[in-house]
């Protein structure tokens, strides 16, 4: 899979203001792999998956130069429809439902693509099997679901599209340390059990490097960093901005890794 230049645009009722979001991106996610996509808030995280799955049509966002494939076709010029129906689906930031639907309309939802009956009620029950906590919930009005259980709720509504690859957009933002911790480990039953691939975009960089087989940093547009997860672990500057530690050790702030931007070893 490759991206290379996609452009964000925003509208205005007066002008289109051109935004250059990507710049020369390039990443691969290799099939029944977990790829991390590391970076802070604005690197371009969220619109890379958006350019995969298609959604950045939807706000007025193009792929100006370069390709996106998928299973050896190009998928770039393809409708959100079409690359759903490919086997591509994105979980999204922020968890959104049909709040007024009830738990298990939500997951029927996830299915709207498919017409096979049988199959579908097998996957049904596949997701209340890694999701027990919604069966209990199946009636109840997903509008007043917790962050996690709206979490998992949003993960089971896009397994019931039968997914080659899962695009998980901060599936741990907001949750507590238990949550996440039963969400990264669903995710990694889901990939194993499934052989589903899943790009998964994280702040926590400890959580992603811990399940993902690989992983990509990204900065202002820009992959400047990518290797095998354990092995970015380890590196120094992952260690000191991304995991808070020093070299000896200790936790530190924010404020005292602003030699980070300047210093940038791994652009070297």
């Amino acid at each position: 899979m490759v991206l290379e230049r996609p452009v964000f645009l925003t509208a205005s009722t007066d002008s289109i203001t051109l935004i250059l979001v990507l710049k020369g991106v390039s990443l691969d996610v290799m099939e029944g792999k977990i790829v991390a996509l590391l970076g802070a808030n604005g690197a371009g995280k969220t619109t890379a998956l958006k350019a995969i799955s298609g959604l950045l049509k939807t706000e007025l966002g193009e792929v100006t130069d370069g390709n996106i494939e998928f299973e050896g076709k190009r998928i770039d010029q393809n409708s959100p429809e079409k690359i759903v129906r490919s086997g591509i689906v994105q979980v999204m930031e922020g968890r959104p439902l049909f709040e007024q639907l009830t738990v298990e309309e939500n997951i029927k939802v996830g299915a709207y693509s498919r017409s096979d009956t049988i199959e579908i009620k097998k996957d049904m029950e596949n997701v209340y099997q890694y999701f027990p906590i919604l069966t209990d919930m199946r009636h109840r009005v997903s509008g007043y679901l917790s962050g996690g259980e709206r979490q998992m709720l949003v993960m089971g509504r896009g397994l019931m599209a039968s997914p080659k690859l899962m695009l998980l957009d901060e599936p741990s933002l907001g949750l507590s340390p238990s949550m996440v911790k039963e969400i990264f480990r669903i995710s990694e039953l889901i990939n194993k059990e499934n052989n589903t691939s899943i790009l998964l975009v994280e702040q926590n960089a400890f959580a992603a490097l811990s399940i993902s087989d690989h992983a990509y940093v990204m900065e202002n547009g820009r992959i400047v960093l990518d290797g095998p997860s354990a092995k970015l672990k380890e590196n120094e500057d992952i260690k000191e901005f991304y995991l808070g530690l020093s070299q000896v050790g200790k936790r530190k702030s924010y404020k005292e890794v602003k030699h980070y931007k300047r210093r940038k070893r791994w652009l070297s």
